[in-house]
């Protein structure tokens, strides 16, 4: 019997340590394994006991990118259980502040951590002297994704200014003008971004598992709908019910919990290509129009394909960020940013966001005074290691049938772990 074994220790160009193990027989593969190394995080044990309005700056401390979604998402289930209605002008904010997250989140991505792949590079740094302009509009990018949070949030990450009920802190209308106008400049670079990602050839690969993304009627939701959507299975559930549809189970090999959906059995993606699937019709006509001519529409079921969806949506946050930035200028959203009053009671409530990599669920349940009985946290990248290890054993026996080598198995399916964008160090609970 013939035997290849195939392993990477910690894959490079991701966020987190991970290793993958791969075994092919004769020709077959028999094992595949993405192992998370990462020791347990335990941010739902430190927030028990902990007053109500400590626990959204613990937990954006759980992701250096994500760490805007991790606030919002915490500060939604805390006003779920006190029944806050917040102002139009509030909603606006934390869309923009998470788009901000977005920004930063999938120019490092793209540029930094997958480009690379497709370039013939083993990092970024032969990027800023090949193509100088790609590696400078790239940091430019990023460096505006940290403007925006720094000033919707107060900081680049780890946000302080928006709280329950509220903002506490809104800058002016000059500061927003000047946010949009550099906003709108950066469009054309990422227009010929979606171009230059679609450009790169990929793996012909259709996953077997399903698609989940937040919906709504309107808009290309982000935050301030609770209700998701397995695309594929063709139904809709509430994020309240999170818990009861979406099963987490333990495996061996992995620090991370796995996920699955619980009335079909089948793991899933929740990501940027998602989130395409499930509201491609509702993005700006730009990013439709760029997303169109890339080739990618719905329904797309090819991972690799991720690239190019977060592409897409760099340039469709540029332009709703833009345009909210405007409307925040000319005071045309109801209410004040101000925190709203609110009683504090006990109950227990599920706060939904997308965060950049895909949908996040924070359940937290408080006491009669406000303080945290318990809390558990579903984070995208937990939710799609199952899904990645099912796709990782398909692009290995397509590569093994066509007797590539293994060096070349190697680098697809690094290739294609890198395309899920995971974040494993906030995989473990």
């Amino acid at each position: 019997m013939a035997v290849m074994k195939i392993d990477v220790d910690h894959v490079a160009r991701i966020e987190g340590h991970g290793d993958i193990h791969l075994t092919v027989e004769d020709g077959v593969v028999t094992g595949c394994q993405m192992e998370v190394v990462e020791s347990a995080r335990l941010f739902e044990a430190m927030v028990v006991g902990r007053p109500f309005d400590e626990v959204p700056y613990i937990a954006s401390r759980i992701c250096g990118i994500c760490s805007a979604s991790h606030a919002v998402t915490d500060t939604l289930a805390i006003e779920r259980i006190f029944g806050v209605e917040v102002s139009d002008r509030t909603n606006a904010l934390r869309e923009l502040l998470l788009y901000g997250s977005f920004l930063q989140n999938h120019a490092t991505h793209l540029f930094v951590f997958a480009t690379p792949d497709f370039l013939g590079h083993k990092s970024v740094f032969p990027l800023a002297s090949e193509n100088r302009a790609l590696y400078d509009g790239a940091l430019a990018l990023k460096a505006l994704g940290n403007e925006l949070c720094t000033k919707v949030g107060g900081r680049s990450i780890h946000p302080i200014c928006a709280v329950v009920g509220g903002f506490t802190h809104e800058v002016g209308a000059e500061e927003y003008l000047k946010l949009a106008d550099k906003m709108e400049a950066a469009m054309d670079f990422a227009e010929e971004a979606v171009d230059l990602i679609a450009s790169f050839e990929v793996m012909d690969l259709r996953t077997e598992g399903d698609f989940l993304a937040m919906v709504a009627p309107e808009g290309y939701p982000v935050c301030g709908s609770d209700t998701a959507r397995f695309v594929r299975a063709g139904y809709d559930f509430s994020a309240q019910d999170a818990e009861k549809e979406i099963e987490e189970y333990a495996i061996g090999h992995s620090a991370a919990f796995l996920a699955r959906a619980a009335r079909t059995g089948k793991p899933y993606m929740t990501s940027a290509l998602s989130r395409i699937n499930a509201s491609w019709g509702q993005l700006g006509r730009r990013a439709r129009y760029a997303s169109a001519r890339a080739g990618l529409r719905p329904p797309n079921f090819n991972p690799f394909m991720n690239n190019v969806a977060q592409a897409v949506e760099l340039l469709d946050a540029l332009d709703r960020c833009a345009a909210i930035c405007r409307r925040l200028a000319a005071d045309e959203y109801e209410g004040g940013s101000a925190p709203v009053s609110f009683e504090v009671r006990e109950g227990s409530g599920v706060g939904f966001t997308e965060a950049p990599r895909g949908a996040l669920f924070h359940r937290i349940t408080l006491d009669g005074k406000g303080r945290v009985r318990s809390a558990n946290i579903l984070t995208p990248t937990a939710q799609n290691i199952a899904n990645m290890e099912s796709d990782m054993a398909e692009v290995a026996q397509a590569f093994a049938d066509a007797g590539r080598s293994p060096a070349a198995i190697k680098l697809e399916v690094e290739k294609l772990v890198r395309a899920y964008d995971p974040c494993l160090s906030c995989s473990v609970h």
